[in-house]
């Protein structure tokens, strides 16, 4: 039974070294069926999901789901640590020997104890090793756990560094295509430059920035559930709306070239496609129409309204279909996942930007509406 418990706690302890290893360290994406951090974030999201979704306020949905990302970090860390102290607690039952200062009988909750301690490197001394084999894992396993803390010093900064520079771009996106943001404010804002280096440089950005958050979110799958500051942000809405933006160009902007917007596209579609894999993101096809043709009717009104034409022949619009069956259904899938809504590609009604928006901006208006009336009222 010994021998069982010690081959037992060997095979957690490398399950739990190699999952650790791979999550961390590994820079790349990892395929192999039975994974710990993968059955950990499975198992721990869609009940997360569920409670918030009978959450009626918005803000607050938003609020519990943002809670996800960071506490799944500590909680799956701890679960590293407590997988490695009850590893070796079975190994020392199972090979070592120990003596207690009170001279009771060693059970295994008191080995579970003292594996602990030495993890963690208290060093009581109220339990010791009494064998070579005992001493030997209870060196070992103070060292691994030195090893976990540099681990959690060294992550979690990286993790936040990653979600920081993600963020700042998402927020560049409010003043460019709205919030939420859409492919028509964003083309009707820049389309129209008399210079198109505008928009192009505006793509450019983001094919780097989407090739930012494909690395990131392969190396550091909890990335995905980070969501932004704001509730009407997210990297999957900003990542959507440059590949519906790029996508009408492509197919066709009279006075628009498409070399940059191909560039774009191309990056943004590999990220959609490679982080649905990653995240297990399942196919609907009962998904919705994103863009049926009275949206598009009205799409092109508006961006002809604001100096943009669209091409309006058949192969355009058979064009544009096409991209889209390239990466909507993936951003659909993902956006089941993650439980995030997709921006549209046009508002159904005119609305502020984020940075039109504040707290006192009631107020300060009625005010300036009261000097105004007061002013009329003492000039007549």
């Amino acid at each position: 039974m010994h021998i069982f418990g010690s081959l037992v706690g060997l095979a957690v302890i490398l399950a739990i070294l190699l999952d650790a290893f791979e999550t961390v360290v590994l820079p790349r994406r990892v395929t192999r069926h039975f994974r710990l951090t993968a059955l950990f974030y499975r198992n721990t999201w869609r009940p997360w999901a569920r409670l918030a979704r009978h959450i009626q306020s918005n803000a607050r949905r938003e609020a519990a789901l943002g809670y996800f990302g960071p506490f799944s970090l500590i909680l799956l860390l701890g679960l590293w640590a407590v997988g490695l102290i009850f590893g070796f607690a079975l190994l020392q039952y199972g090979a070592g020997e120990h003596l207690q200062l009170s001279n009771e009988p060693i059970t295994f909750a008191r080995i579970l104890y003292h594996s602990g301690e030495t993890f963690f490197t208290l060093g009581y001394g109220d339990i010791t090793p009494n064998s070579p084999i005992a001493r030997a894992l209870a060196v070992l396993e103070a060292g691994m756990g030195f090893g976990f803390l540099a681990v959690v010093i060294g992550y979690l900064p990286t993790i936040y560094a990653a979600f920081s520079r993600r963020e700042i771009q998402i927020s560049l996106l409010d003043a460019r295509a709205g919030s939420p943001p859409t492919a028509m404010e964003l083309l009707a804002r820049f389309g129209n430059c008399p210079q198109q280096t505008v928009l192009d440089q505006i793509f450019r950005d983001w094919e780097h920035w989407a090739a930012e958050v494909l690395e990131s979110h392969l190396s550091y799958g909890a990335l995905s559930f980070f969501r932004s500051q704001h509730n009407n942000q997210s990297w999957l809405g900003a990542l959507t709306t440059i590949l519906d933006a790029t996508a009408i160009v492509v197919a066709g902007v009279d006075s628009l070239t498409t070399e940059q917007a191909k560039l774009t596209f191309a990056m943004a579609r590999h990220a959609v496609v490679d982080l649905a894999q990653v995240l297990n993101a399942q196919y609907d096809p009962h998904a919705p129409d994103r863009l049926p043709p009275p949206e598009l009717a009205r799409l092109r009104q508006s961006l002809q309204d604001r100096g943009v034409r669209l091409r309006s022949d058949p192969q355009a619009e058979e064009k544009l279909n096409y991209l889209r069956s390239l990466y909507e259904p993936y951003a659909i899938a993902l956006a089941r996942r993650l439980f995030i809504t997709l921006p549209p590609w046009i508002h159904p009604e005119k609305k502020k930007d984020n940075w039109q928006g504040g707290p006192w901006d009631r107020l300060i208006q009625a005010r300036s509406l009261a000097g105004k009336v007061q002013a009329m009222d003492d000039h007549f």
